[in-house]
């Protein structure tokens, strides 16, 4: 059982309205960005004040948001809410490289001089392939072999226009391994690698402030979508599993998420998300031992989803599909037997 501990962003969530901006500790602040056009409505981006150096205070921004004119007027006048602007900005943190996190962090690149760093192993655009045509092909040859009927494929499989906006997306400056501290003067921020929502997915621990970030990893009520995409993540929801096992540090610390709002009882809300997802594997099994499923989709069918299978279209219907095909790969790890084609897909901009 989790203890909210934001009473305004858990009744803006509530009510479906922007939170405020907020001072969670005296150098820490909390400003919500625009996730335009998405349910999600916002991205909780933190400021992490640290000390002078050569007469300039050093800052650390953590997942600028979801890119656009209203996300960045949002955010420049929330920095002004905590005396700052964008160009004191020294360094933009990304737990993950969605780009409802790393979306607004080439522009606020450029009118700062920051540097931007994301976790070692998150997959970026030189690990994918560079013909848009061979691109396209493979990743609708992915969901043909998943069983999706032809009907579907155009719609669930990315198209050239997709491979430009992930080959858009500029490399970072900076990586930041297990257990490193960010260098930022003043904090005492490390980073906690925690793949599975994303294959690099990291969250940061402020030991000064007591104060755990966990990006994607542990939302307060939202299960994280785990999936089969990145052609780099051979069992991500056995990853995501391992990485809710290690987040002890968080124990008695107030986590501040990416969406939604503030809580305490991180270790709590892991074991519930363990077992949510278990559940589902166990639904998935199920489906297997009925004898009738012959390919993703034909699991995917047979699952329950808030509003129905039928409901689910476009990019929801490809997410959907990963998905299923995650927990089959992961009970394949598990050592269940299935005469299903599940291989490794092709990275995504999931939200």
């Amino acid at each position: 059982m989790i203890t909210v501990t934001a009473e305004e962003q858990f009744q803006a969530w509530k009510a479906k309205v922007m939170p405020p901006v907020e001072q969670v500790r005296p150098c820490v602040w909390s400003i919500p960005v625009p996730f335009v056009g998405n349910p999600m409505r916002y991205t909780l981006c933190y400021v992490l004040i640290g000390e002078d150096v050569g007469g300039r205070r050093e800052v650390a921004l953590v997942d600028p948001g979801w890119d656009s004119d209203e996300g960045w007027e949002v955010l420049t006048e929330g920095l002004a809410t905590a005396g700052l602007a964008p160009s004191d900005i020294t360094g933009i943190v990304v737990t993950h490289f969605h780009p409802d996190h790393l979306g607004m962090a080439a522009r606020l690149r450029e009118a700062s001089g920051a540097w931007v760093a994301l976790g070692e192993h998150e997959p970026l655009p030189e690990h994918w392939r560079g013909d848009p045509s061979q691109f396209v092909a493979e990743d609708r040859s992915q969901f043909a072999d998943w069983g999706v009927p032809d009907e579907y494929l155009d719609e669930v499989s990315f198209q050239k226009q997709t491979w430009a906006q992930m080959t858009g997306i500029a490399a970072p400056q900076r990586r930041l391994a297990d257990g490193e501290l960010l260098p930022i003067a003043g904090l005492q921020v490390r980073v906690l690698s925690t793949p599975g929502h994303t294959p690099g997915s990291i969250c940061l621990v402020d030991e000064a402030n007591q104060l755990f970030l966990t990006g994607d990893h542990v939302l307060p009520k939202i299960t994280p979508h785990v999936s089969l995409e990145a052609a780099n993540h051979v069992n991500p929801l056995g990853d995501y599993f391992n990485s809710l096992e290690i987040l002890g540090a968080g124990a008695d610390m107030e986590v501040l998420p990416a969406h939604e709002y503030r809580f305490r009882g991180l270790l709590e809300r892991a074991a519930e998300l363990k077992e949510h997802t278990l559940e589902r594997s166990r639904e998935v099994m199920a489906v297997l031992d009925a004898g009738e499923a012959g390919s993703v989709w034909d699991v995917s069918k047979e699952l329950t989803w808030s509003r129905g299978f039928d409901s689910l279209r476009g990019f929801t219907l490809r997410l959907a599909l990963a998905e299923t095909a995650s927990h089959l790969v992961y009970l394949a790890a598990q050592g269940r037997d299935m005469n299903i084609e599940v291989s490794r897909g092709t990275p995504t901009p999931a939200r």
